[in-house]
């Protein structure tokens, strides 16, 4: 008896140990588990994130402000441009933004989604479309620094691959073609709903238009450096039975919120909003906002471009908030009225310095003298700051689009198409060049509720006719017309002028700014530094592109496909 009250005093005793530790594991469980994070993450979920990441994360998209629109000439003066991309100088923090952003967020999360969803007919839909969305994102990466990790990529926790190899930008751009043919050819309408998208609302249609019209853009990048593979595949993306962008409702622009402008530490995981834009407004609005390059400025109105005072106009800006972007005073009309100059920042120079020659005088001027008496300067003529044109108020919306690629861009690409004498039906090298400037011009107007006159864009097409010109003529009027239109691309916009040689710009040197200030080198750059931790992270990855390149990493050797 003393045994069996023993043995059940014993089980007893394990037992409670036992439920013990079962609620102690479990507590212990509970206690280290974020319940805000879930175990299986919805992979259409996952392509909203990759898709918002383009424009809304204000951590990554600083790099446009701070060097590739300076490269590209269409935005100087504010100090972040003039100080990094305007006078060449190599900061590696500001440089590395897409490759360190990209690689560890949008990039991951489409990896990931592709290789979740390969083979599962009731996943075919999210699968290509991620296909086709990492495709874009690496061909910013690539475009901007070379060659970079592709095939290996982003499979730290898929397949243990830490130090993933630089593929060749060539074997990257083979690989775009395979992936966008073998994509658009897997999207069904029968299938799976793409959930989530804020490009297209889940429309399979324009995804695979999406997916042809990027093969256009990739084999156009290619021309120079493999001109029989890009008439390849240009033409093979023309004639898909899927087709390609033919009209502005084919436009891929990705959908953000109308939300307060902020700079706090939430701004930089929330990617709801156009960030790009809330860049432009700036963290110091009165005394630092978006300045346009003369470059651009005088391109546009030298040739009575009818988008000079949509894109650009002179405000006074001293009464701005950091969050509210309306509590401007437009100048723009009154002196375009008075005849005064307008003194846009030349490359190299930042707004305030060399303080503009000239300004004017009038009684909206008097008025802000007696105003704001502290923030104002009391020369005669007055105001000479506020003639250097800014980005126009339309473009500093939160809720404006991330533009991907639009109709306009595939008449551009059609008419050098056309104009190599590739097989791309029979629309002339003009009619095209005319399609897609109407088409650029109605994208401002669609998009973000500028007011352009019929009669002036057939004036503008009237007076610039491309008939006549060489072919050499008609390709640099067809690409400075992309660059124009690229204003809101940035990233393409750069890309394309390395590749067509159009525009022509000049260093900030031969504008008469002091060359020995271009800490970086005289002639602009044609990429961006690699991330100098990549020779730690991945030394023997990063050592093999250097070598590549001649073994040093220098934002002045061209990128494979830069011939120009």
């Amino acid at each position: 008896m003393k045994r069996y009250k023993s043995y059940i005093k014993t089980a007893m005793c394990m037992a409670i140990a036992l439920a013990f530790t079962a609620c102690s594991d479990e507590y212990m469980n509970d206690m280290n588990t974020d319940p805000s994070k879930a175990e299986n993450i919805d992979p259409n979920s996952q392509l909203t994130f990759a898709e918002l990441q383009t424009y809304g994360d204000l951590g990554m998209i600083e790099i446009y402000r701070s060097y590739i629109g300076a490269f590209t000439q269409q935005l100087m003066g504010c100090w972040n441009t003039t100080n990094y991309g305007g006078q060449h100088k190599i900061d590696n923090n500001e440089m590395n933004r897409f490759w360190t952003n990209l690689y560890t967020t949008g990039i991951k999360n489409l990896v990931d989604v592709e290789v979740k969803t390969e083979g599962d007919e009731n996943k075919v839909n999210i699968h290509a479309a991620a296909v086709i969305y990492k495709v874009y994102l690496m061909s910013i990466i690539t475009d901007t620094y070379g060659d970079a990790p592709y095939s290996e990529a982003a499979r730290g926790f898929i397949s243990g691959i830490t130090s993933p190899r630089y593929d060749t930008q060539e074997e990257i751009y083979n690989s775009f073609f395979k992936e966008l043919t073998k994509a658009a050819a897997a999207l069904d309408d029968k299938k799976d709903e793409i959930t989530g998208d804020v490009i297209f609302n889940g429309d399979i249609r324009k995804w695979k238009k999406l997916a042809n019209s990027l093969r256009m853009r990739y084999a156009m990048r290619i021309s120079d450096v493999s001109p029989q593979k890009a008439q390849e595949e240009f033409e093979k993306a023309f004639t898909d039975p899927a087709g390609y962008m033919t009209s502005a409702d084919d436009d891929a622009l990705i959908e953000y919120m109308e939300l307060t402008f902020n700079f706090g530490q939430e701004a930089y995981t929330d990617y709801r909003r156009n960030a790009l834009s809330q860049l432009y407004f700036g963290n110091d609005p009165a005394n630092n906002q978006t300045y346009i390059c003369s470059t651009f400025f005088n391109t546009l109105k030298d040739n009575d471009d009818p988008r000079t005072f949509i894109l650009t106009r002179c405000y006074f800006d001293k009464g701005l908030t950091q969050s509210n972007p309306n509590n401007r005073i437009d100048l723009t009309d009154e002196m375009l009225e008075l005849g005064a100059q307008f003194n846009p920042s030349k490359p190299g120079e930042f707004w305030y310095e060399p303080w503009p020659d000239n300004g004017y005088w009038s009684e909206i001027i008097a008025d802000l003298k007696e105003r704001y008496p502290d923030n104002t300067n009391y020369s005669n003529p007055w105001l000479q700051d506020a003639t250097r044109p800014k980005l126009a108020q339309n473009f500093l919306k939160s809720d404006n689009p991330g533009v991907v690629m639009t109709y306009a861009e595939v008449e551009f690409l059609l008419a050098e198409a056309k104009l190599k004498g590739w097989n791309v039906g029979s629309t002339t090298v003009e009619q095209h060049y005319e399609n897609g400037v109407r088409a650029s011009m109605a994208f401002l107007v669609d998009n973000y509720d500028c007011e352009i006159d019929n009669q002036a864009i057939n004036d503008y097409i009237a007076n610039h006719p491309i008939s006549a010109l060489s072919d050499e003529g008609k390709k640099e009027a067809i690409n400075t017309q992309a660059w124009i239109l690229h204003f809101h691309n940035l990233s393409e916009c750069w890309a394309n002028i390395r590749r067509s040689g159009y525009p022509k710009l000049k260093s900030p040197a031969e504008y008469g700014y002091a060359a020995d200030k271009l800490t970086g080198g005289y002639d602009i750059p044609v990429r961006l530094c690699y991330p100098i931790l990549e020779s730690s992270y991945n030394k023997e990855g990063y050592q093999e592109a250097l070598d590549r390149m001649g073994g040093t990493n220098s934002w002045n050797i061209p990128v494979w496909w830069d011939k120009e």
